[in-house]
């Protein structure tokens, strides 16, 4: 699994930079069908991510933001693949405010159970392996432990959607009382809480699996969880759509949040 990490952290850090040659110049931006925005840097990344995975085992194989939708039939059989998304903040992206990243995880019985986080405009890089701990690491520092936070409630910290704030988000913040908010992109909100930034990022919207999972394992392994509105931990690849469910991603000793939603 180190053997693993070790090479996924090469092939993000390797998509990071394609990225950026992308972001530094001028951005085309087409729509997909459901009118979500695709950019070349989307593209670039997804070549780098998929041929470099193949070349550490070509027979483990991969869900893909930017590939060809794979039945149910045939995925259900899977018991190990990687699930990635090549360019996680499109949004963020064409907007240049850096807050976007390169989300590769490897899920095993539908858990991520390994997960790598790359902000290429921040060079900031966050990466776990189940059972041994999350780590951040900024430019060519040494990787920090991290752990989310125990709750206090004298000093509520949301991180919320910088780009998806709705009705809902504003209503729950609504009902929390006192609280911070700190606006953030991509997978960057589940990192904050699993860095201690933050309490709980509300998903009171649409997310894709690949949005989430490597975000997972690095919370998981911070002392923090991923549930749904329900209460139940996030599971991939468990049905015909690749949506989440709405969820909450919250740190250590948390509360039940979905009593502040209707």
């Amino acid at each position: 699994m180190h053997l693993y990490k070790d090479r996924v952290i090469d092939i993000a850090l390797l998509a990071g930079k394609a990225i950026m040659a992308v972001y530094e110049g001028e951005i085309a931006v087409s729509r997909k069908e459901d009118s979500s925005p695709l950019t070349q840097a989307d593209l670039a990344a997804h070549d780098i991510i998929t041929n470099g995975l193949a070349g550490i085992d070509p027979s483990i194989p991969v869900i893909s933001e930017e590939s060809s939708a794979i039945p149910f039939d045939e995925r259900k059989k899977w018991n190990r693949y990687w699930l990635v998304d090549p360019l996680d903040g499109t949004r963020e992206f064409i907007k240049r405010n850096g807050e976007f990243t390169v989300n590769i995880a490897l899920i095993e019985d539908h858990m991520p159970v390994m997960g790598v986080v790359y902000a290429p405009a921040l060079d900031l890089l966050f990466h776990a392996i189940k059972g041994e701990g999350a780590y951040r690491q900024l430019g060519n520092g040494a990787p920090q432990r991290i752990r989310a936070r125990n709750f206090d409630p004298t000093q509520v910290t949301v991180a919320g959607s910088r780009s998806h704030a709705g009705e809902r988000l504003l209503a729950f913040l609504d009902r929390i009382g006192p609280h911070m908010l700190i606006s953030m992109g991509s997978s960057l909100k589940i990192c904050l809480v699993a860095e201690g930034r933050a309490d709980v990022y509300p998903r009171l919207g649409l997310t894709s699996e690949w949005d989430t999972a490597a975000a997972q394992c690095i919370l998981e392994e911070a002392g923090g969880q991923i549930v749904g509105t329900n209460g139940q931990v996030l599971r991939y690849n468990t049905k015909d759509s690749l949506l989440n469910p709405e969820f909450f991603a919250s740190g250590a000793n948390s509360r039940n949040w979905s009593k502040y939603i209707d």
